[in-house]
């Protein structure tokens, strides 16, 4: 008896949680197709918010702008900080736990303070702020977020293998990338999609070093809190929530494989 209640309690609690965390989705879902401007009144079913999505231009430059920003900032941020986590992995030397505890600063500190110290940093170098501003902020706030999640993955790194290697006549660099990335590999690919994830979903920062012409889809959809959100924003909020959902459908049936 207590063995029954104890299951029905569980399925009780984990379906209460799931439905917390995807009802939200399922209505943006619904109310991408409802006839009505309004998100509060189901009027009718139609496609409409869908075509006009593709002409609205402001939105569209403003998704480009994110991707473009977010694939960039992802590619130097996972570079930078792969080596660096490797070679803080590797090597000692004094200053070395002050330097690693400073790489936690941008992750716990709030990030109106680094947008303002983002912003601040380029007046006094005199930097226009444009598209090359957002990246370096993308990149300077993501590369903390990969140190973090690649060491994870080297703590249960076996360094005898990268000896065997080298005693075998491999190069140092050789040794990286035919050793020791491959067996980090889960690690930086987890970290670049986090980094992306973090650059395309930013706010605060980049209202801060975003110039004119370069806003971002986040910071345009914040605009436009102020009259009202219209569907054409649920319709494509579907379209990449569609989108991420076939990249780790593709990604877990490639894990299956290999395994």
């Amino acid at each position: 008896m207590r063995s029954t209640f104890s299951k029905i309690s569980t399925v009780v609690y984990a379906s209460l949680i799931y439905l917390f965390l995807y009802l939200p989705i399922a209505i943006l879902f619904i109310y991408s197709f409802n006839k009505s401007k309004l998100n509060a009144v189901w009027t009718g079913f139609t496609f409409d918010w869908y075509v006009k999505l593709m002409h609205n231009s402001d939105v569209l430059d403003a998704t480009y702008t994110s991707l473009l920003v977010a694939l960039v900032s992802t590619v130097f941020a996972t570079m930078i900080g792969t080596l660096a986590a490797v070679g803080m992995y590797r090597y000692h030397f004094r200053g070395k736990t002050a330097l690693d505890a400073m790489l936690y600063l941008p992750i716990v500190i709030p990030e109106i303070v680094m947008g303002i110290s983002m912003l601040a940093l380029f007046a006094q170098l005199k930097v226009p702020l444009g598209f090359w501003t957002l990246v370096a902020a993308h990149i300077t706030f993501s590369i903390p977020f990969v140190v973090v999640v690649v060491k994870a993955r080297l703590d249960g790194f076996d360094k005898s293998i990268e000896e065997a290697a080298m005693d075998l006549g491999a190069t140092p660099w050789q040794t990286f990338i035919k050793v020791t990335l491959p067996v980090i590999a889960p690690g930086v690919i987890a970290s670049a999609l986090l980094a992306f994830t973090l650059s395309i979903d930013d706010v605060i920062i980049s209202f801060f070093v975003a110039g004119p012409g370069s806003a971002t889809l986040p910071l345009k959809i914040f605009s436009m809190v102020k009259f009202g959100v219209t569907p054409e924003i649920n319709a494509l909020s579907t379209l990449m929530l569609l989108v991420t959902l076939c990249i780790a459908i593709m990604a877990e049936r490639i894990r299956m494989k290999k395994g």
